[in-house]
């Protein structure tokens, strides 16, 4: 690669990473992050948006007040159809609501119908009974309407006007809800839109109808207007929104016309167009022309629309940090397979994560990105615990197998049948190498204390003589080892990365000598962050006068979080917030 090449892969490469989200691999084994977040969608088919809903306390005109949940009790269908008659009846006729607006809110409010059924007292009667609690008592009309819309209580009970009950008496908001209605919107899809931009319904009038007829004159059908209003209600605020109008046209460019986006678009989701341009301009950058940018579009839509580009981004950058070049890529998605792209991604980032999972150096894992693609993308992997206990392996076999043949992880697909693995002989070797390393350190085999030994130390006995070896070079007596760890066996079952990582801390950030190991060898299965910890917080109060000097590490550290809090920290006024600063800054690495 030469020097333009290389600076060329590392300014996307940063470009992308920008775009990518923190949460994209939950792991916290993986190594590969993005370096900004942004919304990641829960919907694996869609890009859609959550707000969190609670319940809240409604008080209604006739003073009772109902605490709304979103889920009904069952209502038996002859009650139901008997209150929604008494409701459409008031609505209709009482109040002279127009007969569909009425007829679509006593249909479509089981809430509001609910809550009605608690204030009756005849139970025998119900749509008489309805009928005479609505003379006397008024209802707040909103409520039934806005649930009519497609939203639940928690969602519209902050929306609620607070000096009206009915909703002649708003005639601004009914005109530009006539507006919608009429132009084609899904009333049941208004209420989103209600909720994500309410201006549009204070817009004076012939202002919301100026505002469609800008969008169709840029040459957008109607049709496809009412799915990008209904999952894009900002749209409508303001002036024409830049980044849509620019997306249609980056789109129209490269061959695909408004009625793709009408068969493509969910109405129920939200789209952000800012980021769909952004992931066109990256394929732009990679070497898509505007033909083969159109057919790749029309050919696999969910490039563009799963998660408005927020996959493509993160499968992208995943596949430039495992070390393919943009040109590489580019080839790839030239030849992508016939397979949904939500699909393949999820696929392909199970397997991503199967292979972290079972331990495979980086390395190997880029090798098999960079020879498999596709086959990661076609293979939903079982998972890895399961498929461990199945085929009756450990991880490093099970490395080494998809190392030979990365075509077995066909085999392993959800619904396959998958059994035992024939012996290897792995397993022989290992009992025998682990035998000799208990048998030198002095265990008498065949013996209980032999067998209990046996189930302590874990690995083969060759991790096991490699770390003990490592202990050994740190400077501790070969005997001082044997005996510390026949007390504390564990502390072989660490890697010798995690063992140099805490003697290192222990020597270098604490000052204590490799010899205080044979006195406290437990000290070695705490977790850093622990030791830390106490360690700070003791320095803290020796600093401020209020703790002995000197003291042992294993006072320190060993004893519990409450009797280290109520003996050390509340010795001073500040201990305990300087406890929680502490905590939060070493916890938070």
């Amino acid at each position: 690669m030469n020097l333009f090449q290389k600076l060329r892969t590392e300014g996307v490469l940063k470009w992308v990473s920008i775009n990518l989200s923190e949460n994209f691999l939950k792991s916290s084994k993986t190594p590969l992050l993005g370096a900004r977040p942004f919304r990641t969608c829960q919907n694996p088919r869609f890009y859609g948006r959550n707000k969190r809903a609670q319940s809240e306390s409604l008080e209604s005109p006739v003073g009772t007040s109902t605490v709304y949940r979103d889920n009904v009790s069952p209502i038996s269908r002859k009650t139901r159809a008997q209150a929604q008659a008494a409701l459409l009846e008031y609505l209709h006729s009482t109040r002279s609501l127009q007969f569909i607006d009425a007829e679509n809110m006593s249909k479509n409010s089981p809430f509001f119908i609910k809550k009605i059924l608690e204030k009756v007292k005849n139970k025998a009667e119900i749509g008489s009974s309805i009928t005479r609690f609505l003379r006397y008592h008024p209802i707040n009309e909103f409520e039934p309407f806005f649930e009519s819309l497609g939203l639940k209580p928690s969602e519209f009970v902050s929306l609620l006007p607070r000096d009206l009950m009915f909703l002649s008496d708003d005639q601004v908001l009914l005109e530009n809800y006539y507006v919608l209605c009429n132009y084609g919107i899904a009333r049941n899809k208004i209420g989103k839109i209600f909720k994500e931009a309410p201006e549009v319904f204070r817009y004076d009038s012939g202002v919301l109808q100026l505002k469609l007829q800008a969008y169709i004159e840029m040459g957008l059908s109607q049709s496809a207007m009412i799915k990008a209003v209904a999952s894009s209600p900002y749209l409508l605020i303001g002036d024409a929104n830049r980044e849509f109008v620019k997306m249609m046209e980056r789109l129209k460019s490269v061959g695909i016309e408004s009625s793709w986006m009408e068969k493509h678009l969910s109405e129920g989701n939200h789209y952000d167009w800012s980021q769909m341009l952004d992931l066109l301009s990256l394929f732009s950058k990679m070497g898509f022309n505007g033909e083969q940018l159109g057919e790749l579009i029309r050919k696999h839509p969910g490039i563009l629309l799963e998660c408005s580009g927020n996959m493509a981004f993160s499968f992208v950058g995943l596949l430039l940090k495992l070390g393919l070049t943009l040109n590489e890529i580019y080839m790839f998605f030239l030849q992508f397979p016939p397979i949904e792209f939500g699909k393949f991604y999820r696929n392909f980032r199970h397997c991503y994560l199967f292979l972290i999972e079972i331990e495979m150096d980086m390395e190997e894992i880029g090798r098999i990105v960079h020879s498999h693609t596709v086959l990661l993308g076609s293979c939903a992997l079982k998972r890895a615990n399961s498929l461990l206990t199945n085929l009756s392996v450990g991880k490093k076999r099970l490395c080494s197998i998809i190392k030979d043949n990365p075509q077995e992880l066909k085999k392993w697909v959800l619904g396959s049948k998958v059994g035992p693995l024939p012996n290897s002989g792995e397993d022989l070797k290992s009992k025998i190498q682990k035998t000799k390393f208990l048998s030198d350190l002095g265990y008498v085999e065949n013996t209980k204390e032999f067998e209990k030994a046996f189930k302590l130390f874990r690995g083969n006995g060759m991790e096991l003589q490699e770390r003990f070896d490592f202990l050994v070079k740190y400077g501790l007596d070969r005997k001082d080892i044997t005996e510390t760890i026949k007390v504390a066996p564990h502390i072989l079952n660490q890697s010798i990365n995690v063992l140099e990582m805490k003697i290192n801390y222990l020597i270098h950030s604490l000052g204590y000598p490799i010899s205080s190991l044979v006195t406290f060898p437990s000290y070695l299965s705490y977790t850093s962050e622990r030791v830390e910890l106490r360690m700070s917080m003791y320095n803290w109060l020796k600093d401020q006068g209020v703790a002995e000097p000197n003291l042992a590490l294993s006072t320190i550290i060993a004893c519990g979080e409450d009797y280290f809090i109520d003996c050390y920290v509340n010795r001073h006024p500040k201990g305990a917030e300087i406890w929680q600063k502490l905590k939060q800054k070493i916890y938070s690495h």
